[in-house]
């Protein structure tokens, strides 16, 4: 499984855009859609760590929760706020955990207190306003909270953190986005990673400032829910939300010559109809890769293969392993050269730096 960075001079400006892999490099990757208990962080805990234990059992290298896994989505600021102070503690039992059993784990996201000098411009020419770059009018104390996925090694080394940056509407009220840093990738025992949350996947930019830093794997926690279009788009089509997670993930995988890891929040397992709790989940966790498009479990690929490969999850709780061959973005990039058109001097669009907008 070693991978190296070295590539033949071909007239780029930065060789990290070009993956290249001496083996065709194999990674096992657990998907977990956790079905989140409101609030109920010990218990959720409990359910994850025993996903995680089965998922190292069956051989995965990384194993990946939903955002909000811990607590599940709340539109109250004082809930939420109240489960920010006990995630110190669970990404100690996350980083012990992993080095027990020498698994890599992204424990979804966890919401975390920031100072309260973090973030004070919103991005909006109005300082100190808390509107959170969304434009809209916030609780002044909603600037303190901050939506952060973590990628932790088989060693229990923090690899990399990330801060949610695209707020999803009714998040804006209440979290704070980072508007300060660039996408940022980060080395781990298989390559070079990124991490986006939920309605980042959205942005292509996204993607392709984290490309720009060198990453072949993205992974993407998640909290979709499949009435999150709202009553007009779901009476047009019941299945919007899943329609549009199924075609963006393959799309971020194809256009950048990269594989995608996009794990969702789940309803109760049993619950077929995904509707629980006055909400209807979607699922649709799933692994992608260029020119294979969805992965099936246990590795086998392409879109619309029958027999349930390369077809995302349901909407209940779950968990698949899904073997990543990542050799296939050497493949990818010698047939469409994606990378190296981003990288050459001169390239229409860019160059594209690791904030997503062009230098």
């Amino acid at each position: 499984m070693t991978v190296t960075g070295d590539v033949e001079d071909v007239g780029v400006n930065n060789p990290s855009h070009i993956p290249k892999f001496t083996t065709m490099t194999k990674v096992k990757v657990a998907a977990i859609q956790l079905y989140s208990e409101p609030l109920a962080l010990a218990d959720n805990y409990t359910r994850a760590e025993a996903y995680i234990r089965s998922a190292a059992n069956q051989g995965a290298h990384i194993a990946v929760l939903p955002e909000y896994h811990l607590s599940g989505w709340s539109s109250s600021h004082e809930a939420i706020a109240s489960t920010a102070q006990h995630s110190p503690s669970y990404l100690e039992k996350y980083r012990t955990l992993a080095q027990s059993l020498h698994i890599a784990i992204v424990p979804g996201t966890l919401l975390e207190e920031l100072p309260q000098n973090k973030n004070n411009d919103d991005g909006n020419d109005n300082d100190n306003d808390n509107d959170n770059g969304s434009g809209d009018d916030a609780q002044g104390q909603a600037s303190l909270l901050a939506n952060v996925a973590y990628f932790i090694g088989p060693d229990g080394t923090i690899l990399g953190r990330y801060q949610k940056k695209n707020l999803w509407h009714p998040e804006r009220p209440l979290l704070t986005a980072d508007l300060d840093t660039p996408h940022e990738a980060f080395d781990t025992p298989w390559g070079r990673m990124g991490l986006l949350v939920c309605w980042d996947v959205m942005f292509p930019e996204a993607c392709r400032a984290l490309v720009a830093d060198g990453a072949q794997v993205v992974i993407v926690p998640s909290f979709w829910l499949a009435d999150d279009g709202g009553d007009e788009a779901t009476a047009l089509n019941p299945g919007c939300e899943k329609m549009l997670l199924d075609h963006v993930c393959v799309t971020r995988a194809v256009e950048n010559a990269l594989g995608v890891v996009y794990v969702n929040t789940g309803a109760p397992r049993g619950c077929f109809d995904g509707r629980e709790g006055g909400k209807t989940f979607c699922g649709a966790s799933q692994v992608a890769l260029p020119i294979m498009g969805r992965v099936g479990v246990g590795g086998g690929g392409g879109v619309g293969v029958g027999g349930g490969e390369g077809e995302s999850m349901g909407p209940e709780e779950q968990m698949g392993v899904f073997e990543m061959d990542l050799g296939v973005l050497d493949v990818a990039e010698g047939v469409y050269k994606v990378r190296r058109d981003i990288a050459r001097e001169g390239w229409h669009y860019g160059p594209i730096g690791r904030g997503g907008a062009k230098e």
